[in-house]
């Protein structure tokens, strides 16, 4: 990192972090006690802070991870700055911890950018910067910083890993997707996806001494054709069944398959990934879902997504290859029909967006989630196509941790597509600095807009007294 943009870097991680903590004041000002499902969290860390580390509730479905380092962190700074009584381990203390997991998040997601495009020497160091500050401000994960949730240090954890494998730390990558795992049960996707990253390099060099040995067939692993597809997953398929390719892929990865071991001997013992209220958490195929993430992502990168020239270019591509879009059209048709599912919470609590996108699009008519399938495929045509600088490899891979990231899912979240939006939007390629400055600005006012609605227009239940607010 050269001197001018490292003291760039600082001050715009410092003035983030001031901004922060204004904003932090603001809340904790406005919402002093818990909210949401601060009210399962906070008397969890509470009760560890009190040493009560049998205690349980059982409506918590994460692990421990986040209580563990609350208390890891509280109770040093306490006994070093000689606070006593209701100060230790109170809303705002607890609450502070998402503050410095989110400066620790600005930081990772500079490195990472920093580590991905490293071979593309046209990139600035403001481009950088101002790409981690995006980033670092993503709404979805943003909002969570000021509120005792699982979010941020989720995030940070994952990245982490990410980060250290790829600098070829593979234990340590391993030990920081532990972490994770502890934060976050399905974050073990992303423990899979690093050692996936792995795999897809050592495909990617063997499949081009394989075109190499074929000069004279004119195969590219980039063009996406459905004859180029097939020849590479028949490649893919040839490599992984031969002993000494899946030694070779062993030795490299052992840290990651024994994290993923654990967490199938933990799924055993528990009886299923989710540690409490299982009835409101079931697993099923919800493929929809892969829809609403496109949709989401087109929202929130739409400078990169949605652009004048992407649309012609995939109107382009429509008209070449119409049976194979029809085709598609069919499947997604299909899987709207047989695998919609609508969770009791998407349908009843009226303080998520997720509530009134559906109110306001989905139950406008039946036929509403079928006429939106067009807008689906363009999304995934350009979602893939702002990937394509990827090896194949590097797609297929991260396209399986998507889909087990968001299918099984029920509940129509938006928090949880905050990593695999994270992982795409550091591995596209950099904007021209006017699409980067629209982007933050973009995230800005959504940021604005959600911090004024929970802060200023609240609200009360016909059966309740308590305040609520409009959240993500």
């Amino acid at each position: 990192m050269e001197r001018a943009e490292a003291y760039g870097f600082s001050g715009a991680m410092s003035g983030a972090f001031l901004l922060s903590c204004l904003l932090f004041a603001a809340v904790s000002r406005r919402q002093r006690g818990p909210y949401m499902d601060e009210v399962f969290h906070v008397p969890q860390a509470q009760a560890y802070c009190h040493g009560r580390f049998l205690q349980w509730d059982p409506m918590i479905t994460t692990l421990p991870g986040l209580y563990l380092l609350s208390v890891g962190v509280v109770k040093p700074a306490a006994w070093l700055l000689g606070w006593t009584g209701s100060v230790v381990c109170s809303v705002g203390m607890l609450r502070f911890i998402n503050l410095l997991f989110s400066a620790g998040n600005f930081y990772l997601l500079y490195l990472l950018l920093f580590k991905v495009h490293q071979k593309n020497k046209a990139v600035s160091g403001f481009q950088r910067i101002l790409s981690a500050l995006t980033l670092a401000v993503f709404p979805t994960l943003y909002f969570f910083t000021f509120l005792y949730y699982t979010d941020p240090g989720s995030v940070f954890f994952t990245l982490f890993s990410y980060l250290m494998c790829l600098y070829g730390n593979h234990k340590t990558s391993a030990l920081l997707g532990f972490c994770g795992f502890m934060f976050r049960q399905t974050n073990i996707v992303w423990t899979v996806f690093c050692a996936g990253n792995v795999v897809a390099e050592k495909l990617n060099e063997a499949w081009k001494i394989e075109l190499q040995k074929k000069k004279d067939e004119k195969i590219s692993s980039r063009k996406g054709s459905f004859s180029d597809l097939t020849r590479t997953l028949q490649f893919l398929v040839e490599y992984l069944i031969s002993p000494k390719n899946l030694l070779t892929l062993t030795a490299l990865t052992w840290p990651y398959i024994i994290l993923v071991s654990l967490f199938f001997v933990f799924v055993f013992i528990n009886g299923g990934i989710v540690v409490g209220d299982r009835s409101s958490h079931e697993a099923c195929l919800h493929f929809p879902q892969l829809f609403y993430f496109l949709s989401f992502t087109v929202f929130f990168s739409f400078p990169h997504l949605l652009t004048p020239t992407k649309i012609r270019r995939f109107l382009l591509s429509l008209r070449k290859h119409p049976v194979q879009y029809s085709l598609i059209t069919v499947i997604s048709l299909f899987l709207i029909w047989k695998f919609t599912y609508v969770h009791k919470y998407l349908l009843a609590d009226n303080r998520h967006y997720t509530f009134y996108v559906w109110r306001k699009v989905f139950q406008r008519h039946e036929l509403v989630k079928y006429l939106l399938v067009p807008f689906y495929i363009f999304a995934g045509w350009s979602f893939a196509d702002t990937l394509k600088s990827k090896s194949i490899f590097w797609i297929l891979m991260y396209f399986v941790c998507l889909l087990a990231v968001t299918v099984p899912q029920k509940l129509l979240e938006f928090r949880y597509f905050i990593l695999p939006f994270l992982v795409y939007r550091l591995n596209v390629p950099f904007l021209s600095l006017y699409r980067q400055l629209l982007e933050l600005a973009f995230y800005i006012l959504v940021n604005a807009v959600t911090f004024y609605l929970f802060l200023n227009r609240t609200f009360q239940w016909e059966n309740s007294d308590e305040v609520q607010r409009f959240m993500w």
